[in-house]
């Protein structure tokens, strides 16, 4: 058992997970610090130079692979539970990232998981999942490039689910993910397989992978890393590697966006824009009590999500977005001005991805109908 797998579980993928110091979480789990790679990183993306990607684990590999022209991989997913919000957005455009660089891209509808962990039907799942894989297209995943499958269907994630869990007591499952039902164990296992799904070889074979995902997840991958090496005599396998992005906080100013929260602290893109202007006016902010305060203050943008929403999102433009940081910390900037800011930004990506998204539904509904091929 490696040395990670040992270590108290301090990070939860079937709950809600706050993280108030990610230094300290990456000493405690062994996660490397991305800024010192950085500049190493071809075209490296924004969600890299904001540091917004604070962490990873053997992304070196990753960087030859793109310099070289190597084969490589990037394979990540979601939970079918209901629709994209702008914590989903944020690892969906990772994975259109790399796919950009040149990886073969496997996304991963995570209906057992889905059914597991929410009680979501496979029924259920199979509507979200259309929905949702709309999202990923209309945000510039080339579906020509892609493998996009449901786990209740690839019956090779299934198989090695079943050959990994020879390996895998429940000690060490308890380790990493603490007391949980059976089936919350059987749909890790599965994970594992999603992981590793890419280096089989009807696939091409071992490669190296990147599982771009929010730090919440780094079980899932402590896991795969470890069946890996333990599988490696079998089937060749290169320990994926991963990149961990920050948490995007709710609108409430706590824990991360997350659809296991109230509708209140939650923003999706199938939202009207009457809502979308109630939730952001009604949101949290960095602010102070008063203007008079917030004016001699200045206010706190680390603890804003409205501030956190234009960041990982809404501006492009590295400049613009320091100077909002700038303008709240002096004191020039308030919070309402800057929530009416916001709305409009939003507004225009939602109505812009909205149209985009129309155009492929039945082409989503298309991919999920037919089984999982060779590409």
């Amino acid at each position: 058992m490696s040395d990670s797998m040992e270590r108290k579980n301090l990070l939860d993928p079937f709950g809600t997970t706050t993280i108030d110091d990610y230094t300290r979480l990456c000493k405690e789990f062994g996660i490397k610090p991305f800024k010192s790679i950085l500049k190493e990183v071809p075209n490296p993306s924004t969600t890299m130079r904001r540091e917004i990607i604070f962490g990873h684990r053997d992304f070196p590999r990753i960087i030859e692979a793109m310099k070289t022209g190597q084969e490589f991989a990037v394979l990540s997913g979601i939970k079918p539970t209901g629709q994209f919000h702008l914590g989903t957005v944020l690892t969906a455009k990772e994975i259109v990232y790399f796919q950009k660089q040149g990886a073969t891209t496997f996304y991963c509808i995570a209906d057992i998981e889905a059914y597991e962990d929410n009680r979501i039907s496979f029924e259920r799942s199979e509507k979200n999942a259309i929905s949702n894989v709309a999202d990923i297209l209309a945000l510039g995943l080339d579906a020509k490039r892609a493998i996009i499958y449901r786990q209740s269907k690839e019956v090779r994630v299934k198989d090695l689910a079943i050959i990994f869990s020879r390996a895998v007591t429940l000690a060490t499952a308890r380790a990493i993910y603490g007391d949980r039902d059976l089936g919350l164990y059987i749909s890790a296992l599965i994970q594992a397989g999603d992981i590793l799904l890419p280096q089989l070889e009807d696939f091409g074979g071992p490669k190296p992978t990147i599982i771009p995902v929010g730090i919440d997840q780094d079980p899932h991958l402590r896991l795969s890393r470890d069946l890996s090496k333990r599988f490696r005599h079998k089937y060749g396998f290169i320990p994926p590697s991963a990149t961990y992005h920050k948490l995007m906080k709710s609108l409430s100013g706590s824990s991360k966006m997350s659809k296991r929260q109230s509708n209140t602290s939650l923003l999706t893109l199938n939202e009207a824009p009457k809502e979308i202007r109630k939730k952001i006016s009604n949101a949290f902010t960095g602010g102070r009590t008063t203007i008079n305060e917030q004016r001699e203050l200045g206010g706190i943008p680390e603890k804003c999500p409205i501030y956190e929403m234009d960041l990982f999102h809404f501006i492009d433009n590295d400049k613009s977005v320091k100077k909002i940081y700038n303008d709240c910390r002096s004191g020039s900037l308030l919070c309402g001005e800057h929530k009416a800011q916001a709305i409009e930004r939003i507004l225009g990506f939602v109505q812009q991805h909205r149209q985009k998204r129309r155009k492929f539904i039945e082409k989503a509904r298309e991919i999920l109908q037919v089984r999982t091929s060779v590409k």
